[in-house]
């Protein structure tokens, strides 16, 4: 029951998110859209280092100075596999209308779609390795820790079901429209936690690198797209302050069920 409720706390924090489109008349403000990407971006590099690459080289701490080499190979594989599949796979940002990966004739909302998933497969697998961590007896993940994870991707979750909701919303799209494409861009997390924990008896042996890489995958998300978002446009230390929030708290979570 613990693994069910764990894998869908992200999802119900991407409902969440966009069920803001309820409530807000007008399309999100620069300074808020900026706040939330601040914060989504501190909770996932808080998350990727207290949660992954802290026990990563916990895991092999016997190795003495080596223990760092399972986190940075493992880190760099993330990084680069999520490079090789932004370069790959056509996908279209929200809020432009230049398509970014191979060409293709798929339509707007399937290169929408495509970016979204792109941004979330990531936090999935980042779930998924922690809570298989924490169910095996090689490592020094708890259970209330893979929870914790969980809790933290799923609040910077509820910014970024808004955050996707909203302009669709602002498009001419049905409330109810805007609320059910903001939903279904968080389904592939538990999707990605769940391919990730059916391979769990093989992932074991690399554990350390798996947990590595889920970090480097969401480094990659938070560098090349939530960071150059909130900077765009006019200066603002908002964005700034959302980071400082969103790590703080996603370290204490970690550190206080941890």
């Amino acid at each position: 029951m613990t693994l069910i409720i764990g894998l869908l706390i992200p999802l119900l924090g991407t409902m969440l998110g966009s069920a803001f489109v309820f409530f807000m008349k007008d399309e999100m403000s620069v300074r808020l859209q900026k706040t939330l990407l601040g914060f989504a971006s501190g909770v996932m590099v808080a998350a990727s280092v207290w949660s992954l690459l802290i026990p990563s080289m916990e895991m092999v701490e016997d190795s003495g100075r080596w223990s760092v080499l399972p986190a940075a190979v493992g880190f760099l594989l993330g990084m680069g596999f999520l490079l090789m599949i932004d370069e790959l796979t056509p996908h279209l940002h929200i809020g432009t209308d230049k398509p970014e990966g191979m060409q293709s004739h798929l339509s707007k909302t399937a290169m929408l779609a495509l970016a979204v998933t792109i941004h979330n497969l990531p936090e999935g697998m980042a779930v998924g390795v922690v809570f298989a961590g924490a169910e095996s007896s090689v490592s020094n993940i708890s259970l209330a820790s893979a929870v914790a994870v969980a809790l933290g991707i799923a609040i910077q979750n509820v910014p970024e079901g808004a955050i996707i909701s909203m302009p669709m919303r602002a498009a001419g799209n049905s409330k109810w429209k805007s609320f059910v494409i903001g939903s279904l861009s968080g389904a592939v997390e538990p999707v990605g936690a769940v391919a990730v924990l059916l391979l769990a008896s093989m992932l074991m042996p690399v554990l350390p690198y798996m947990l590595a890489f889920a970090a480097g995958a969401m480094f990659y998300v938070v560098v090349e797209e939530l960071i150059p978002e909130a900077s765009n446009g006019q200066h603002s230390n908002l964005s700034t302050i959302g980071f400082a929030v969103g790590f703080v708290l996603m370290m204490v979570l970690d550190v206080v069920m941890g």
